[in-house]
């Protein structure tokens, strides 16, 4: 996979930039975990949950992957929005079919 499959086409640009910044991360794993999950949600985000997304997306990277893999988020991370990213992956939803 080399990137969204979702058009950004009918975004406003806060949710253009995120998708473009998810998929641009530094990390080709976690351009695969926030990318997917931006290609999936960004359309249906409320403006509280883009306003976590934005602050998530500035995590580091290691910070980032011990929480998906069970460590407690920091309090200022530990959101809705970061609940939904952490099940969208564990359920295998973020996965693509063979």
């Amino acid at each position: 996979m080399t990137g969204t499959t979702r058009s950004s086409a009918g975004l406003d640009a806060r949710r253009r930039r995120i998708l473009y910044r998810s998929w641009h991360r530094g990390t080709r794993e976690m351009d695969l975990l926030m990318g997917r999950f931006a290609d999936a949600c960004i359309g249906e985000l409320s403006e509280e949950d883009v306003a976590a997304f934005e602050l998530l997306i500035e995590v580091e990277d290691p910070d980032l992957y011990g929480w998906l893999g069970g460590a407690p988020p920091a309090p200022e991370f530990d959101t809705p929005l970061f609940h939904r990213f952490r099940q969208f992956h564990l359920s295998g939803e973020g996965v693509p079919e063979i």
